[in-house]
């Protein structure tokens, strides 16, 4: 495309558009997902706190401008700065955005230490779509075994942050996933070889 003002706007309309068809395909995968363990007014009414910070933000504009508000969810009340990384490795560019990380506390708080752990690390960049893939590995181990206590998130967000400290970088996705559906397994959950997990 041509470098001018109609070849930018025809860019940023296709980005526009390949954004919008990511957030469908996201939804569609969630349709599965159990409900959110906290409830949507909670979520709508900590989104009109967040008018007071200027987007994009990063977690650490996130956490000082309201990190020490609480939102109930079912297993209790959580801080937001338990649930956003206190870095900024990660930006957020809309309230929405925010809302939709903090809906699962469970996940939001794993994919705090897995953020700030990459934060650590010296020119490492950590990709929205390698994110993406840690979280939703993270809400599948959710889902599996929602009657418990949430070991396997527990257990594989310390797999990763170690990994991230002992070798000096991100483990890829995949690894990820294959550590998961070996947590799985041994835990005597099923998993089969069309599910996210299945590798």
């Amino acid at each position: 495309m041509a470098d001018d003002k109609q070849g930018r706007e025809a860019q940023a309309d296709t980005a526009d558009k390949r954004q919008r068809e990511r957030a469908i395909a996201t939804e569609l995968e969630r349709r599965d997902e159990p409900e959110p363990p906290v409830d949507p007014s909670e979520l709508a009414y900590f989104e009109t706190e967040l008018e007071s910070v200027s987007f994009p933000a990063t977690g650490a504009d996130i956490v000082a401008a309201v990190g020490d508000r609480e939102i109930e969810a079912a297993d209790g009340p959580h801080e937001i700065a338990e649930l956003l990384p206190d870095t900024d490795v990660e930006t957020f560019d809309a309230p929405e955005e925010v809302r939709v990380r903090i809906q699962r506390p469970t996940v939001a708080s794993a994919m705090k230490r897995v953020v700030e752990a990459a934060g650590t690390l010296p020119n490492v960049e950590f990709g929205t779509s390698q994110r993406d893939a840690y979280e939703r590995t993270f809400r599948e181990l959710e889902a599996i075994d929602a009657d418990d206590d949430d070991e396997g998130i527990r257990a594989i967000r310390e797999w990763v942050v170690e990994r991230i400290h002992e070798k000096g970088k991100l483990p890829g996705s995949r690894a990820v996933r294959r550590e998961a559906a070996s947590f799985c397994r041994e835990n005597g959950y099923e998993v089969r070889n069309d599910e996210w997990l299945g590798i």
